[in-house]
């Protein structure tokens, strides 16, 4: 459909508003209102435009365990949001100063390379940097 012009948001479900934006402001997210309508929801943007609803109903009694990314059943979903970065190392240096853990990293043969992390609910984040 040619009329779609941009992701407008990615969603994801969380326990804790204090918790989450505590470590997206890590990422250079800002927070931009909530909680808000009936789910609720939370709204951070980055300052490049990518913007973040953060659903405020996770059951506090949840695994820890992202289904869709830890489990040998592979259940349909979303499993990551991936951010395209410039300089890798300094993200990873960053990542490193501000205490985010680093759970994943795969270079490729075209020299991509992209490394992750899980927010404080396992949701798990993509740095993305092109070959």
């Amino acid at each position: 459909m040619e009329q779609i012009t941009r992701i407008n948001h990615v969603g994801l479900r969380v326990r804790s508003l204090e918790r989450t934006r505590a470590f997206y402001e890590k990422l250079g997210f800002e927070f931009i209102v909530g909680p808000v309508g009936p789910e609720p929801v939370a709204i951070m943007e980055h300052p490049t435009g990518i913007n973040i609803n953060f659903i405020l109903n996770a059951s506090a009694d949840a695994s820890e365990d992202n289904i869709l990314m830890d489990k040998p059943v592979k259940h349909a979903g979303f499993t990551h949001i991936a951010l395209e970065i410039d300089d890798r190392a300094a993200v990873k240096r960053y990542l490193d100063e501000a205490g985010v853990a680093i759970t994943e990293t795969v270079e490729l043969p075209d020299g991509a390379v992209f490394f992750f992390v899980r927010d404080p609910d396992g949701n798990v984040i993509e740095f993305h940097h092109p070959g």
